[in-house]
């Protein structure tokens, strides 16, 4: 038998085939469960015990032989179907459009280029808070509205777990984990429970800004804000702080740009009054830098806030919020790269 078998080793060195059909019937010949080499397994069982090791070694190489064979004529044809002759590989390839970053995403780079080149750093945290860093630390009566459910999204009727309703939560953990002085921006994505329209929606994008030091006063704040209001709208662009209230900065104010479309003549986008508001701002509340274990008589610091889909919308001259979320390829192409 072992002779047998190295007759059929030498056939099998030499078998060609000229195309994949004719090497899947070499395969079926030989490897198949009808095939030669199984047959020869079969004849295996009657053979003498003292032969045994010998032949089965044999057999062994034999199967090994002809499935190395017929796999290197397989794949033969398989890199002839693969690279087909009659292609010109010096055409030039199909081009896909390169795309356009979100409107969101622009605005925010802006921002953050431009408050980074006074040297404020960059900080992002979790978007499920817990209540001390979304509403107590930041000096929200127990009884403000904005811990209402209908106000504010909490987790599984958790009153103590929630998405946050600002990134004022990153400024308290910064101010937490981090010795004055501090100076950092905070952008992120914030939930409120509102109902959505053309001009409002329950998901938006927030930056928030945050300077700690001493000495630090309200002319340092106007100051920061009117430069970057000048580098985002342009140099010709005014500013005025109105007086406001919010729980976590004392004085608090609103704070409006000269509208850039009438130049302060008035328009539709400025209701004729010449001002558009474009976020709020304040000195940093001392009870606020008490609860982050900061002396509020050694340091003070100022703090502000502005949503980035309504100064994409003034910008761009969007009229509707939700276009900014429906990502309509459309809408989105018209926007710079970059």
């Amino acid at each position: 038998m072992v002779e047998k078998i190295k007759i059929l080793l030498d056939e099998i060195s030499g078998i060609t085939a000229a195309s994949a059909n004719e090497a899947e019937e070499l395969r079926i010949k030989y490897l198949s469960k009808k095939g030669v080499v199984a047959a020869l397994f079969d004849e295996f069982k009657n053979i003498p015990p003292n032969e045994k090791k010998e032949v089965g070694f044999a057999l062994n190489n034999l199967k090994n032989s002809a499935q190395e064979k017929i796999n290197s004529l397989k794949q033969l044809f398989e890199q002839k179907i693969s690279r087909p002759e009659n292609i010109d590989w010096t055409m030039q390839g199909i081009s896909f459009p390169i795309g356009s970053r979100h409107p969101v995403s622009i605005i925010k780079n802006q921002i953050s280029e431009i408050f980074g080149n006074l040297g404020f750093t960059l900080s992002e945290d979790r978007e499920i808070e817990d209540d001390w860093h979304v509403f107590s630390a930041l000096n929200f009566p127990p009884d403000h509205p904005a811990r209402d459910m209908q106000d504010t999204f909490f987790i599984a009727q958790n009153p103590d777990l929630l998405l946050r309703t600002h990134t004022s939560s990153v400024q308290i953990r910064v101010m937490e984990n981090q010795k004055p002085p501090i100076r950092a921006i905070f952008p992120g994505r914030v939930y409120r429970n509102e109902a959505i329209s053309a001009r409002a929606h329950c998901i938006f994008h927030q930056v928030e800004g945050l300077y700690i030091d001493k000495d630090v006063s309200f002319a340092d704040l106007r100051q920061t804000l009117l430069y970057f209001a000048k580098e985002l709208f342009g140099p010709q662009t005014e500013i005025r702080l109105r007086p406001s209230y919010f729980p976590f900065t004392e004085p608090s104010a609103e704070m409006d740009i000269s509208c850039s479309l009438c130049e302060g003549k008035g328009c539709g986008i400025c209701k004729h009054t010449g001002w558009v508001e474009i976020l709020g701002c304040g000195m940093v509340d001392p009870n606020v830098l008490e609860n982050c274990k900061i002396d509020s008589k050694k340091y003070s610091g100022f703090a502000f806030g502005m949503g980035i889909e309504r100064i994409a919308m003034l910008k761009y001259r969007i009229n509707d919020i939700r276009l900014l979320f429906e990502n309509d390829v459309r809408f989105l192409e018209q926007f710079e790269t970059g």
